[in-house]
Protein backbone atom coordinates (compact mmCIF):
# COMPACT_ATOMS: atom_id res chain seq x y z
CA UNK A 1 0.00 0.00 0.00
CA UNK A 2 1.42 2.84 -1.37
CA UNK A 3 2.25 6.38 1.35
CA UNK A 4 -0.81 8.99 0.65
CA UNK A 5 1.11 11.46 2.58
CA UNK A 6 2.14 14.59 0.90
CA UNK A 7 5.50 15.40 -0.44
CA UNK A 8 7.57 17.86 1.59
CA UNK A 9 6.96 21.51 0.27
CA UNK A 10 10.46 23.12 -1.19
CA UNK A 11 10.71 25.94 0.19
CA UNK A 12 11.15 29.10 -2.57
CA UNK A 13 14.48 30.37 -2.57
CA UNK A 14 15.18 33.58 -1.76
CA UNK A 15 14.45 36.51 -3.92
CA UNK A 16 15.43 39.79 -5.00
CA UNK A 17 12.86 42.45 -5.33
CA UNK A 18 12.56 42.11 -9.11
CA UNK A 19 12.06 38.42 -8.53
CA UNK A 20 9.65 38.77 -5.56
CA UNK A 21 7.77 41.10 -8.06
CA UNK A 22 7.67 38.25 -11.47
CA UNK A 23 6.44 35.61 -8.91
CA UNK A 24 3.86 37.69 -7.43
CA UNK A 25 2.50 38.40 -11.44
CA UNK A 26 2.61 34.97 -12.31
CA UNK A 27 0.36 33.98 -9.33
CA UNK A 28 -2.12 36.76 -10.14
CA UNK A 29 -1.82 35.65 -13.64
CA UNK A 30 -2.92 31.93 -12.60
CA UNK A 31 -5.62 32.72 -9.70
CA UNK A 32 -7.06 35.00 -13.08
CA UNK A 33 -7.05 38.85 -11.05
CA UNK A 34 -4.97 40.91 -9.32
CA UNK A 35 -4.65 40.84 -5.21
CA UNK A 36 -6.74 43.72 -3.61
CA UNK A 37 -5.06 46.18 -1.69
CA UNK A 38 -8.41 46.58 0.18
CA UNK A 39 -8.02 45.79 3.95
CA UNK A 40 -9.34 42.25 4.95
CA UNK A 41 -10.84 43.48 8.28
CA UNK A 42 -13.64 46.67 7.48
CA UNK A 43 -12.78 49.76 8.80
CA UNK A 44 -14.57 49.69 12.50
CA UNK A 45 -17.62 52.18 12.46
CA UNK A 46 -18.19 54.46 15.52
CA UNK A 47 -19.01 53.49 18.66
CA UNK A 48 -21.33 55.36 21.06
CA UNK A 49 -20.42 54.62 24.36
CA UNK A 50 -22.45 55.37 28.01
CA UNK A 51 -20.62 55.25 30.81
CA UNK A 52 -22.76 55.70 33.96
CA UNK A 53 -22.46 55.21 37.84
CA UNK A 54 -23.43 56.49 40.83
CA UNK A 55 -22.82 59.81 42.32
CA UNK A 56 -19.18 60.11 43.60
CA UNK A 57 -17.53 56.76 41.57
CA UNK A 58 -15.40 59.29 40.07
CA UNK A 59 -16.89 59.23 36.09
CA UNK A 60 -15.51 62.46 35.51
CA UNK A 61 -12.09 61.76 37.29
CA UNK A 62 -11.62 58.42 34.42
CA UNK A 63 -13.39 60.94 31.55
CA UNK A 64 -10.84 63.48 31.88
CA UNK A 65 -7.57 60.93 31.49
CA UNK A 66 -9.67 58.94 28.81
CA UNK A 67 -9.23 62.66 27.20
CA UNK A 68 -5.70 62.46 27.66
CA UNK A 69 -4.56 59.33 26.56
CA UNK A 70 -7.38 58.42 23.47
CA UNK A 71 -7.51 60.92 20.42
CA UNK A 72 -10.03 58.85 18.52
CA UNK A 73 -13.12 59.99 21.23
CA UNK A 74 -15.24 62.95 21.14
CA UNK A 75 -16.95 63.91 24.68
CA UNK A 76 -19.87 65.04 24.34
CA UNK A 77 -20.91 68.15 26.60
CA UNK A 78 -23.96 67.96 28.33
CA UNK A 79 -26.51 70.33 28.45
CA UNK A 80 -27.32 71.49 32.22
CA UNK A 81 -29.75 73.65 33.52
CA UNK A 82 -28.11 73.32 37.17
CA UNK A 83 -25.55 76.87 37.84
CA UNK A 84 -22.58 76.19 37.32
CA UNK A 85 -19.67 75.62 40.11
CA UNK A 86 -16.34 76.70 41.13
CA UNK A 87 -13.67 75.59 38.38
CA UNK A 88 -16.38 74.58 35.89
CA UNK A 89 -16.38 75.76 32.15
CA UNK A 90 -19.38 76.60 30.08
CA UNK A 91 -18.83 74.49 26.80
CA UNK A 92 -16.27 72.16 28.59
CA UNK A 93 -17.71 70.78 31.30
CA UNK A 94 -21.49 71.34 30.70
CA UNK A 95 -23.19 73.72 28.58
CA UNK A 96 -25.32 75.14 31.41
CA UNK A 97 -28.47 77.33 30.23
CA UNK A 98 -31.77 78.30 31.80
CA UNK A 99 -34.49 76.00 32.54
CA UNK A 100 -36.44 78.24 29.94
CA UNK A 101 -33.28 77.53 26.88
CA UNK A 102 -33.46 73.80 28.13
CA UNK A 103 -37.24 73.44 27.57
CA UNK A 104 -36.80 75.34 24.44
CA UNK A 105 -34.30 72.69 23.46
CA UNK A 106 -36.59 69.93 24.78
CA UNK A 107 -39.80 71.27 22.22
CA UNK A 108 -37.37 71.20 19.11
CA UNK A 109 -36.71 67.35 19.70
CA UNK A 110 -32.56 68.73 19.85
CA UNK A 111 -31.97 66.34 22.74
CA UNK A 112 -30.92 62.63 22.46
CA UNK A 113 -32.14 61.72 26.21
CA UNK A 114 -33.14 64.31 29.15
CA UNK A 115 -33.83 64.13 32.70
CA UNK A 116 -34.52 66.26 35.77
CA UNK A 117 -32.01 65.12 38.63
CA UNK A 118 -32.47 66.77 41.63
CA UNK A 119 -34.12 69.59 40.67
CA UNK A 120 -32.44 70.78 37.27
CA UNK A 121 -32.53 69.70 33.75
CA UNK A 122 -29.74 66.96 32.01
CA UNK A 123 -29.26 66.10 28.67
CA UNK A 124 -27.25 65.03 25.64
CA UNK A 125 -27.79 66.97 22.21
CA UNK A 126 -28.28 65.36 18.89
CA UNK A 127 -26.01 67.06 16.43
CA UNK A 128 -22.67 67.38 18.45
CA UNK A 129 -23.02 63.65 18.56
CA UNK A 130 -23.62 63.28 14.58
CA UNK A 131 -21.40 65.59 13.58
CA UNK A 132 -18.45 64.01 15.52
CA UNK A 133 -19.46 60.22 14.10
CA UNK A 134 -19.30 61.47 10.74
CA UNK A 135 -15.57 62.48 11.16
CA UNK A 136 -14.99 58.96 12.67
CA UNK A 137 -14.71 59.67 16.10
CA UNK A 138 -16.18 57.30 18.95
CA UNK A 139 -18.33 59.03 21.19
CA UNK A 140 -18.58 59.08 24.82
CA UNK A 141 -21.67 60.18 26.46
CA UNK A 142 -21.25 60.58 30.82
CA UNK A 143 -24.58 60.48 32.08
CA UNK A 144 -26.55 59.34 34.86
CA UNK A 145 -28.81 56.05 35.69
CA UNK A 146 -31.93 57.51 34.61
CA UNK A 147 -30.13 59.05 31.48
CA UNK A 148 -28.30 55.44 30.91
CA UNK A 149 -31.90 54.25 30.77
CA UNK A 150 -33.28 56.40 28.42
CA UNK A 151 -30.35 55.57 26.28
CA UNK A 152 -31.05 52.03 26.29
CA UNK A 153 -34.70 52.57 25.26
CA UNK A 154 -33.53 54.78 22.62
CA UNK A 155 -30.49 53.12 20.87
CA UNK A 156 -30.84 49.57 22.26
CA UNK A 157 -28.08 47.03 21.78
CA UNK A 158 -26.31 49.71 19.15
CA UNK A 159 -24.12 51.37 22.20
CA UNK A 160 -21.98 50.24 24.77
CA UNK A 161 -23.11 50.80 28.13
CA UNK A 162 -20.10 50.86 30.51
CA UNK A 163 -21.10 51.11 34.63
CA UNK A 164 -18.33 52.69 36.94
CA UNK A 165 -18.33 51.74 40.50
CA UNK A 166 -16.60 52.84 43.26
CA UNK A 167 -14.56 49.31 45.49
CA UNK A 168 -17.37 49.40 48.02
CA UNK A 169 -20.32 51.58 49.71
CA UNK A 170 -17.90 52.85 52.03
CA UNK A 171 -15.07 54.07 49.46
CA UNK A 172 -18.35 55.68 47.84
CA UNK A 173 -19.51 57.54 50.92
CA UNK A 174 -15.77 58.67 51.29
CA UNK A 175 -15.64 60.03 48.53
CA UNK A 176 -19.11 62.35 48.65
CA UNK A 177 -17.60 63.44 52.08
CA UNK A 178 -14.36 64.47 50.47
CA UNK A 179 -15.98 66.55 47.73
CA UNK A 180 -17.21 69.48 50.36
CA UNK A 181 -19.87 70.21 48.28
CA UNK A 182 -22.92 68.13 49.94
CA UNK A 183 -25.05 68.66 53.04
CA UNK A 184 -25.36 66.19 55.43
CA UNK A 185 -29.38 66.11 53.98
CA UNK A 186 -28.01 66.20 50.12
CA UNK A 187 -25.34 63.91 51.13
CA UNK A 188 -28.01 61.08 52.50
CA UNK A 189 -30.12 61.83 49.27
CA UNK A 190 -27.36 60.62 46.88
CA UNK A 191 -26.20 58.44 49.26
CA UNK A 192 -30.21 56.53 49.32
CA UNK A 193 -30.22 56.89 45.15
CA UNK A 194 -26.61 55.37 44.86
CA UNK A 195 -28.03 52.37 47.05
CA UNK A 196 -31.09 52.40 44.33
CA UNK A 197 -28.90 52.92 41.68
CA UNK A 198 -26.47 49.72 41.72
CA UNK A 199 -29.77 47.74 41.82
CA UNK A 200 -28.97 48.69 37.37
CA UNK A 201 -25.67 47.09 36.82
CA UNK A 202 -27.52 43.81 34.92
CA UNK A 203 -28.92 46.71 32.72
CA UNK A 204 -25.26 47.37 31.41
CA UNK A 205 -22.82 45.37 29.21
CA UNK A 206 -19.67 46.12 31.39
CA UNK A 207 -18.86 46.97 35.06
CA UNK A 208 -15.62 48.97 35.40
CA UNK A 209 -14.26 49.50 39.77
CA UNK A 210 -12.86 52.71 40.00
CA UNK A 211 -11.00 51.78 43.19
CA UNK A 212 -9.33 54.63 45.31
CA UNK A 213 -5.67 55.56 44.30
CA UNK A 214 -6.12 53.11 41.03
CA UNK A 215 -7.38 55.43 37.92
CA UNK A 216 -5.05 54.23 35.58
CA UNK A 217 -6.32 50.34 36.09
CA UNK A 218 -9.99 51.45 35.42
CA UNK A 219 -8.83 54.02 32.23
CA UNK A 220 -7.19 51.28 30.90
CA UNK A 221 -9.75 48.28 31.61
CA UNK A 222 -12.72 50.72 30.01
CA UNK A 223 -9.79 51.46 26.65
CA UNK A 224 -9.82 47.40 26.56
CA UNK A 225 -13.12 47.58 26.76
CA UNK A 226 -13.47 49.86 23.55
CA UNK A 227 -10.78 47.67 21.59
CA UNK A 228 -12.72 44.75 22.02
CA UNK A 229 -16.09 46.30 20.68
CA UNK A 230 -13.86 47.49 17.89
CA UNK A 231 -12.47 43.92 17.16
CA UNK A 232 -15.87 41.88 16.72
CA UNK A 233 -17.32 40.35 13.95
CA UNK A 234 -20.50 41.95 14.28
CA UNK A 235 -19.97 45.63 14.37
CA UNK A 236 -22.34 48.09 16.67
CA UNK A 237 -23.87 50.48 14.69
CA UNK A 238 -25.84 53.41 15.92
CA UNK A 239 -27.85 55.68 13.95
CA UNK A 240 -28.88 59.44 15.50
Amino acid sequence: MGDARRPPAVPIPSLDKADKNELLRALEASVGSSFSLEPLRPVPKPLIIVISGPSGVGKDAVIKRLREVRDSLHFVVTATSRPMRPGEVDGRDYYFVTKEEFLSMVEKDELLEYALVYGDYKGVPKQQIREYMAKGYDIVLRVDIQGAETLRRVLGQSAVFIFLVAESELALVQRLIGRKTETKESLLVRIATAREEVRHINKFDYVVVNEEGQLENAVKLVESIIDAEKAKVKQKAAVI
